[in-house]
């Protein structure tokens, strides 16, 4: 399981890096700062999917999910997002720390 856990955050990673790269070339050609909203690349990528998407959370659960909380994260930056799913995922993939100690005696 860890295994499977590291290779999502492997991926979810070098999503983020492309991500932001696209976001860098951008900021460059333009000479500001500029960034894409995790909705907008995937409304280019996958429109029907996200609809989808919008449409289960809509019917299935409360509005709230969708409207304030899934909006929410969909704003932020793709490599944001994608950055922040791989460091969850790494840690999540970690073997269980040792006990040293006394606290190793307890148990």
């Amino acid at each position: 399981m860890r295994f499977v856990l590291h290779v999502m955050s492997l991926i979810a990673l070098a999503i983020a890096v492309i991500m932001a790269v696209v976001d860098a070339t951008r900021s460059i050609a333009t000479a500001e700062w500029t960034f894409t909203p995790l909705m907008q690349s995937w409304q280019a990528k996958f429109p029907k999917m996200l609809s989808g998407i919008e449409s289960y959370f809509t019917q299935n659960g409360p509005a709230v999910i969708w409207d304030p909380g899934m909006i929410l994260l969909l704003s932020l930056p793709g490599w944001l997002v994608f950055g922040v799913l791989a460091g969850l995922l790494h840690l999540a993939s970690r073997p269980p720390r040792r006990m040293r100690g006394m606290a190793a005696e307890q148990f």
